[in-house]
């Protein structure tokens, strides 16, 4: 049996709208354009193709995925950050573009300097966005990632892999930082930073499809930062930087951590919604 490609498109906008997907007019088109193995802009172009029943059945089985609220970077096992393509795992977060607002304040507050950075640590490090997106502008540059997990860890091994940046990468499991020693000319971090009593009222795509070990961050949300912190200011070298990441208005409270271990210079910076979502500190 075939099936004409406009139909099943119609039919899986009006499923995924009675899911209550926001997005899906734009996630059907995805979904299709994976099915069909074609890009999702040329869906539109051949509407009046006519889609055979294998490839029908897993438009169909994707759509399901998506109806029960899966993001659609998990369906398809990759999300694009800073322009560069990063495979997800169960362990690791799915990268937000907010989280690009970290990358960016890095290279502008090292833009000045009289050379790039040439060693950077990433806490947390997941799928290795961070330190993989800065060490593609650093040519020079290496660096570390650590993340509490094993699985974690190698997915981002694997995008250093994918990205021809492994050289210049290497990925630890540890709890924080213990292990680390010498001196980082850069430090960044996305921390856990969800309260425990702000999991329910996350949006299922993130409660249901994040690793819950890199949500939460304790009863108050900044366990992670009163561990953190004073081994950021241990590491990071004279005059380095350090950009570390939260959510909407924790800058009142991660900012007094920053200060009482002396770290100086402390800025804000907002991401594209015009949310503070980052602050940069160095040491004197």
């Amino acid at each position: 049996m075939s099936h004409a490609l406009d139909t099943i498109l119609k039919e899986g906008v009006d499923a995924l709208v009675a899911a209550g997907i926001e997005s899906a007019r734009l996630d059907a088109r995805i979904l299709a354009a994976t099915a069909l193995r074609c890009a999702p802009n040329d869906i539109l172009m051949h509407s009046s193709v006519v889609v055979q029943d294998r490839d029908y059945d897993l438009f169909w089985s994707l759509l399901k995925r998506r109806s029960d609220h899966e993001p659609v970077s998990r369906i398809l096992g990759t999300r694009e950050f800073w322009s560069l393509p990063f495979a997800l795992s169960s362990d690791t977060l799915d990268p937000r573009p907010d989280s690009e607002t970290v990358v960016e304040t890095a290279l502008k507050l090292t833009l000045d300097c009289e050379s790039q950075p040439s060693s950077v640590l990433d806490i947390g490090t997941g799928t290795g966005c961070l330190l993989l997106a800065l060490l593609n502008e650093w040519q020079s540059a290496s660096g570390v990632g650590v993340d509490i997990s094993e699985g974690a860890a190698k997915t981002a091994q694997m995008n250093a892999v994918e990205l021809g940046l492994s050289a210049r990468s290497s990925f630890l499991v540890g709890d924080w930082l213990d292990s680390l020693s010498g001196t980082f000319d850069v430090i960044v971090s996305n921390p856990p930073y969800i309260r425990e009593d702000e999991m329910p009222n996350l949006a299922r795509e993130v409660r249901a499809f994040d690793p819950q070990l890199a949500l939460v961050g304790g009863t108050d949300g900044l366990r992670a930062y009163r561990t953190i912190v004073p081994e950021c200011r241990r590491l990071l070298r004279s005059g380095g930087v350090l950009v570390i990441e939260f959510g909407r208005g924790q800058e009142y409270e991660v900012g007094p951590i920053l200060r009482a271990e002396g770290l100086t210079r402390i800025e804000t910076h907002r991401d594209l919604s015009g949310i503070v979502r980052c602050l940069s500190a160095t040491v004197a």
